[in-house]
């Protein structure tokens, strides 16, 4: 097998928190770095303010003072500051915005990527993969590395023009590209659409037109074709990109993960106790009423794509308990980022002054004030179904509108500082092309409710996993047609749990731990050095018939 000497590695989540791909990139970086040290290198934007990225002024100092000069490509250079403190070079693209027109113009030309219909973040992300290229050229000849086994790897359609900019400039270059998810896919369940049952009968091509997303699916579309290894996250993404991508994904590659970040078993406890204080604490000063401290305390959490994410199931799943005879109080949370206006200011003054509150607050389902409140999916959901929050309500739920990022003014606790608080997660996923969230949960022995439509759910099942929390997750059938069956069996899953017993509910934390270990990336790095060897190889190739 061919290992390489150098790996490049862009993505717009390097060093900069935005969704899973950031957990991808940084929780494999300790693994690779191992055998490959700082050859190593991460490519990420840079907006200035990367809190993250650690600057180191002596790091390729010559080389940077030459990219600025000679590509117009201002970069910083560094280390990111998680586990394996990998080197990374942040780019900052603004400069080549007048290179646009002629970007796009190469890109039909040769390749025949057509971004004429382009919008939205179309042109920001796609300046920051050609700069990002750009830099990876420049650092290959400024340092002589011909004849080096050299990896590319961009993630995403955002990233794309980079791979296919190499393939064009330096095409010694070996490149990976790696689709999550499809963004027809994506859009598909976005908008409402049914994607499995019908998938054999979409063309990507035309339903990126109906779609109105036709520039980025031909973007990711090429990528796909012409990089020298096409990767994907799981055997469900794997199928979409056969339908709609038109090519089969080279290799799975699954997202691993490392387990720094979770609390140690010493520590567990009172890691466990401060967050379910801080939880029952924030929900009695909005309901104005005491919550046992036995309460089960629940939560769905990720990105706020309302169907996609299952937000909507989970709302009817509390709603079905609620009209259960559940003897224990349930408390539900909905951690969901959305356009937050800002921190409640009663809430806030009521948790800094430790005022006792007797009644009620307004809105009492809600932590942060958003904007365009008559709008939001959730809000009115909860509305729609009767939540009342009401103190006699043995199921109460809250939608926690923020990032977690331990300075939101209400829990000012990171969402891994409160995880360990919750008895369940839920994560009813209709479109999911991995899983962090769930897999987090087992790591910190959280049992976790997930679907067969998430990459992460079919892997656990052939870990052994069924709808019983045989191995720590409850893996719920789902399809385009059987939302009120996903409900129900989503209902009954968490209603077995808090029917157990405490050893019984032990036990199945110490499943989620051991299934969680057989997913880290001592596991799965094993499929990114296979699509390594592939690259590396279509690139010898394609280099051997050159010189021929």
């Amino acid at each position: 097998m061919t290992k390489p000497d150098y790996i490049f590695e862009s993505s717009w989540e390097v060093c900069n928190k935005v969704g899973g791909i950031h957990t991808v990139l940084s929780t494999k970086a300790r693994t690779l770095k191992q055998q490959l040290h700082d050859n190593l290198i991460f490519i990420g934007p840079d907006h200035g303010d990367n809190v993250e990225f650690c600057e180191d002024r002596k790091l390729f100092a010559a080389w940077r003072k030459s990219v600025a000069k000679d590509e117009n490509i201002p970069v910083r250079a560094g280390r990111w500051n998680i586990c394996g403190n990998p080197i990374v070079i942040l780019v900052d693209f603004r400069h080549l915005y007048d290179d646009k027109n002629m970007l796009y113009y190469s890109m039909w030309e040769t390749f025949g990527v057509d971004s004429s219909k382009a919008y939205g973040d179309y042109d920001e992300s796609c300046v920051f993969a050609y700069a990002a290229a750009k830099a990876i050229r420049h650092f290959c000849q400024f340092n002589h590395l011909d004849g080096k086994h050299i990896i590319a790897q961009f993630h995403e359609w955002t990233t794309g023009m980079g791979a296919l900019y190499l393939r064009k400039h330096l095409p010694s270059v070996a490149t990976i590209f790696t689709t999550h998810a499809t963004t027809v896919g994506r859009s598909i369940s976005g908008n409402n659409k049914p994607l499995y049952g019908y998938l054999d009968a979409y063309n990507g091509d035309q339903m990126a037109y109906e779609l109105n997303i036709e520039s980025k699916h031909s973007v990711e579309k090429q990528a796909a074709h012409r990089s020298d290894c096409f990767t994907t996250v799981s055997e469900i993404t794997a199928t979409e990109c056969r339908q709609l991508l038109e090519r089969a994904p080279d290799v799975i590659t699954p997202n691993g993960f490392e387990p720094d970040f979770v609390p140690a078993a010493e520590v567990y406890a009172d890691k466990r106790a401060a967050a379910r204080a801080t939880l029952l604490r924030v929900a009695s000063k909005l309901l104005g009423c005491e919550v046992s401290k036995k309460a089960f305390l629940i939560s769905v959490s990720g990105r706020y794509e309302y169907r996609n994410k299952g937000i909507d199931v989970f709302i009817d799943v509390m709603n079905r308990l609620r009209q259960t005879k559940t003897k224990r109080e349930i408390i539900a949370f909905v951690m969901v980022p959305a356009w937050v206006f800002a921190a409640r200011a009663d809430l806030k003054a009521v948790l800094d002054n430790d005022i006792t509150t007797t009644e009620p607050m307004q809105t009492p389902f809600l932590t942060h004030w958003i904007n365009r409140m008559d709008d939001d999916l959730v809000m009115n959901y909860l509305y729609r179904l009767g939540f009342s929050n009401a103190a006699d309500e043995k199921v109460k739920i809250f939608f926690v509108p923020c990032y977690l990022n331990g300075a939101d003014g209400i829990f000012n606790r990171t969402y891994y500082d409160l995880l360990p608080g919750m008895d369940c997660t839920v994560f009813p996923s209709y479109y999911e092309p991995w899983g962090y969230t769930p897999l987090e949960s087992t790591a910190f022995g959280v049992p976790t409710v997930t679907t067969d439509l998430a990459g992460f759910g079919q892997w656990a099942e052939t870990m052994g996993a069924d709808s019983s929390f045989a191995n720590g997750v409850a893996v719920v059938h789902r399809t385009d047609d059987n939302y009120h069956e996903t409900v129900a069996e989503t209902a009954r899953c968490i209603a077995s749990l808090i029917k157990m017993t405490a050893a019984e509910r032990e036990a199945v934390a110490d499943k989620c731990r051991n299934i969680a270990t057989r997913a880290e990336w001592q596991y799965f790095i094993a499929s990114c050095y296979k699509a390594y060897d592939m690259a590396l190889k279509s690139a010898k190739k394609r280099m051997d018939k050159k010189l021929a």
